[in-house]
């Protein structure tokens, strides 16, 4: 049989997805400093040269492992939409508690991020080297502007505050928690950690939210 470039295009295609995928785990097991290329490449049963074919550095896996773990759970949300007759405040819950599931659902996603954080800061990388990931955070800013709009017309949550604010303070917040807890590093005072998650969800739900009065 002759060459097939379809064939052979979907073939380096499904092994670079799998070079992705183990590089996810192998990274949010044993932090991204700690492990290379080659661990990677022994973790995926392939040859080192085959990963660096793909991969010439840690660098660009280390981003593209980032953008493809965000944009698996942002999928995984969109086949849970909210109900069409929400209100802001029922939205603005929702996505309180999809940071609890980030923790209950996706401790490796946490722990990868807590490393790729870690990263970032290291080799100082930013402005286009990062842009990616940035695109996944504009992804979630997206769907807490649909949050934000409709409550300017249902009134169920506070305009008063600068929607980027709110969002900036709230993903910080949440995603700052649930990932300490992921890689244990708080204070064990015996409180199971979901009791604590709640608590904190609780206290944004109040400041933000507006309780309908009584008449």
């Amino acid at each position: 049989m002759g060459f097939d470039p379809v064939k052979d295009a979907m073939r380096k295609a499904a092994t670079k997805q799998k070079i992705i995928e183990t590089g996810f785990r192998v990274f949010a097991e044993r932090t991204i400093d700690a492990a290379n290329l080659t661990d990677v490449a022994n973790a995926a049963g392939v040859s080192a040269p085959t990963v660096y074919s793909y991969y010439s550095s840690k660098e660009p896996l280390v981003m593209d492992i980032s953008v493809w773990a965000w944009a698996q759970y942002t999928a995984e949300c969109d086949r849970k939409p909210e109900k069409p007759d929400s209100t802001a405040a029922e939205i603005f819950e929702y996505y309180l508690d999809s940071f609890i599931d980030l923790y209950r659902n996706h401790r490796d996603i946490l722990r990868f991020n807590q490393f790729f954080n870690v990263y970032v800061q290291r080799e100082s990388l930013s402005g286009e080297k990062i842009q990616p990931f940035l695109s996944a955070v504009d992804a979630l800013a997206q769907r807490f502007h649909i949050c934000y709009e409709k409550a300017k017309v249902d009134g169920t949550l506070r305009t008063d505050i600068p929607e980027r604010e709110i969002f900036s303070r709230t993903l910080h917040i949440m995603l700052a928690a649930v990932t300490r807890y992921a890689v244990g590093l708080v204070y064990d005072a015996g409180i199971p950690p979901e009791e604590e998650l709640l608590y904190l969800k609780d206290v944004l739900l109040k400041d933000h939210v507006i309780q309908p009065s009584r008449a």
